[in-house]
């Protein structure tokens, strides 16, 4: 199992602008290749104008054709491109993270379609 947890940090006041563009452009396609996150959160104190969330693949392998098979559609790249055009998006970082071994067991995300 792992998990790819990024975060990413918005100019300030366009947090709900860019929730609103991935919501539209970004999420739908997602799901339809990487199934649903493991979660999915926004920053209510400390780092503000943070959002992070984790994907959950079966291994680096399943990661990296199911990333490959996204990045080839059409939507994604549309996303991509009015996300870059929007310009909110400040900074990224992912991190590759797996369970500890007494970690609660996950389930793979259910693919939708």
């Amino acid at each position: 199992m792992l998990i790819d947890h990024r975060t990413y940090t918005v100019r300030p006041g366009t947090l709900p602008d860019q929730l609103d563009l991935y919501g539209k452009l970004g999420y739908p396609v997602q799901l339809r290749y990487l199934g649903e996150p493991l979660y999915y959160l926004v920053a209510e104190s400390g780092e503000l104008n943070t959002l992070v969330h984790g994907w959950v693949y079966e291994s680096a392998a399943d990661r990296e054709a199911k990333r490959a098979k996204m990045a080839a559609d059409p939507d994604w790249k549309r996303y991509l491109a009015e996300s870059a055009k929007a310009g909110n998006v400040v900074s990224q970082r992912n991190v590759l993270m797996v369970p500890a071994p007494f970690a609660p067991p996950l389930s793979m995300p259910k693919i939708h379609r």
